[in-house]
């Protein structure tokens, strides 16, 4: 009868630089929300001067206004939801500083969205990454099939999405 291998590492055992996987898992999640206090504090020194910084021009006056919106309209809700979505992972933070969001909202809404989006990535990709090894270990050539295929469908998803895109601006 065939059983499904446990693709992620042992809780308890060493895993990373002699740390257990569940205190790397720990370790990364308070990263994560240390780097979202740098964000806001950031932003909110910075203030409108971020329009002019490196990032602010890289991304431009619209999608700033754009994320401002967002922020403006959900608040701290926003900072919570901007961990599910990629491009506002990054940028809404420290928008919501520059905005002077509540920061007490803004704390409790930043570890909700550490404690929930960091385990499911650091579980999910630990078990994809070892699920692939031990794949690769039991059949090479499945393995590379499996890679390829995994980079196809990343390259035609990122293709589809710029078409989408430049079919947008045309109509627009």
């Amino acid at each position: 009868m065939w059983r499904p291998a446990l693709a992620v590492p042992s809780p308890g055992e060493p895993f990373w630089l002699g740390l257990p996987y569940w205190l790397v898992g720990v370790v990364l999640i308070a990263a994560l929300f240390g780097a979202f206090q740098v964000y806001y504090w950031v932003g909110r020194k910075l203030g409108e001067r971020l329009y002019d910084s490196k990032i602010g021009v890289r991304l431009g006056r619209e999608r700033i206004a754009k994320i401002e919106d967002v922020v403006e309209r959900w608040g701290a809700l926003a900072v919570y939801g901007c961990f599910w979505v990629p491009m506002l992972r990054h940028t809404l933070p420290w928008v919501a500083g520059a905005l002077r969001v509540s920061y007490p909202w803004y704390v409790v809404a930043s570890a909700l969205g550490c404690l929930t989006w960091a385990p499911l990535w650091w579980f999910g990709l630990t078990a994809l990454v070892w699920g692939w090894l031990r794949l690769a270990a039991t059949s090479p050539v499945t393995a590379v099939v499996v890679g390829v295929l995994g980079v196809a469908g990343a390259v035609a998803f990122a293709v589809w999405r710029r078409r989408k895109r430049a079919d947008k601006a045309l109509v627009a």
